[in-house]
């Protein structure tokens, strides 16, 4: 007996260590970021951290973020979550668990990122990251970049008078009365137009207008540095907020050692201009084409050639949604800042190993 459970042992070794030469990414993480440094911020949602009276002691604070970190690189629900970790050998070796240890279920990890939610921890984490960053040397220069992007969440099924509601920030008395209906009432999401460029006909010719599709759900706004990419600024709002007010709602990064900022004709307003002009920013924001006129030439020039540097962002994006496939699970803007949040605490933690490793090599 005692034989075979030694070989069984050794078995898991070695599958650990082909998944170590295969390029195992958790356990890249792993060696490159260290999670420790999060415990301070994490320990600061102390309702998890009570245990009631004869009950068993929590999960560590540290093992149930790394959980989290699973969750949002594989956007897994917390089933699946629960499921997976039972079931890979890469998701128990990334958590320091072993094969007899008990394993957090799916509420536990619900529990854990609702406290995490209610202390509005999700800032205090990523600045703790930043600061992870800088002091590696990865300081935000060259400039920064805005966009922002819209993230789905669950189509919600309201009245004409239950939307009318909602709009004037009030909430239906139908929902007051019934507890459970609310719970599942996403209040703070709202529609919007999506547009997209139209595609070439099977005749050969192009639509006259562009795409508009109906969208539910929320907008993601960032700001990365030139330099490294990193997000350095973010912010959650509705699907139908207006991109270019949020320029001045604590979006640009002043650290930066650089005063240029991209970013499209979304955020081009004298309102804007004014207030970088003010706190010494340099815009370099698209121009928007003249109402019934031509685009003079000398601006559709200028225009693409901040193209080419603006056209950074939408990297960042587009790895949260191949990589992380960034959708909105829950209710409530709460946790979508927190998932967003999320995400982008994520997608640093990529880019940080990319660049170490792109050191490393160099």
């Amino acid at each position: 007996m005692a034989h075979e459970a030694a070989e069984f042992f050794f078995d898991v070794d070695e599958r650990l260590a082909r998944l170590s030469g295969l390029g195992d990414q958790l356990q890249a993480f792993s060696r490159t970021v260290n999670f420790e440094a999060f415990r301070p911020d994490l320990e600061k949602a102390p309702a998890y951290l009570r245990r009631s009276k004869g009950g068993r002691l929590p999960f560590d604070s540290v093992l149930m973020f790394k959980i989290l970190v699973i969750q949002t690189l594989n956007n897994l629900s917390d089933e699946r979550t629960e499921y997976l970790i039972n079931d890979r050998l890469s998701f128990i070796c990334f958590l320091g668990l072993g094969l007899s240890d008990q394993v957090p279920d799916a509420k536990t990890a619900w529990l854990f990122r609702e406290r995490l939610t209610q202390v509005d921890a999700i800032e205090r984490l990523f600045e703790r990251f930043d600061a992870t960053q800088r002091n590696a040397g990865y300081l935000p220069m060259s400039g920064q970049i805005l966009d922002a992007t819209l993230v789905a969440a669950p189509k919600q099924r309201n009245t004409n008078a239950e939307k009318a509601y909602l709009w004037k920030g009030r909430i239906p008395q139908d929902w007051q009365d019934r507890p459970s209906k609310l719970s599942h009432k996403d209040r703070h999401a709202r529609w919007t137009l999506k547009f997209t460029k139209a595609k070439r006909q099977d005749d050969g010719s192009m639509p006259a207008t562009d795409l508009a599709i109906p969208f539910f759900g929320y907008k993601s706004h960032v700001s990365i540095d030139r330099k490294f990419r990193f997000i350095r600024k973010w912010k959650t709002t509705d699907a139908a907020a207006s991109d270019g007010a949020r320029l001045r709602e604590g979006l640009l990064d002043k650290t930066n050692t650089a005063s240029s900022v991209w970013a499209d004709t979304a955020y081009r307003s004298k309102a804007n201009e004014d207030f970088m002009d003010k706190e010494g920013f340099v815009s370099k924001v698209h121009r928007k084409k003249p109402r019934l006129k031509p685009m003079p030439r000398h601006i559709q020039k200028s225009n693409a050639g901040k193209s080419v540097i603006r056209s950074r962002v939408e990297h960042v994006f587009a790895a949260q949604t191949s990589q992380t496939g960034l959708f909105i699970r829950t209710v409530g803007i709460t946790r979508a800042t927190m998932r967003i949040g999320l995400a982008n605490i994520v997608y640093n933690m990529r880019r940080f190993f990319f660049l170490e490793r792109l050191s490393a090599s160099a």
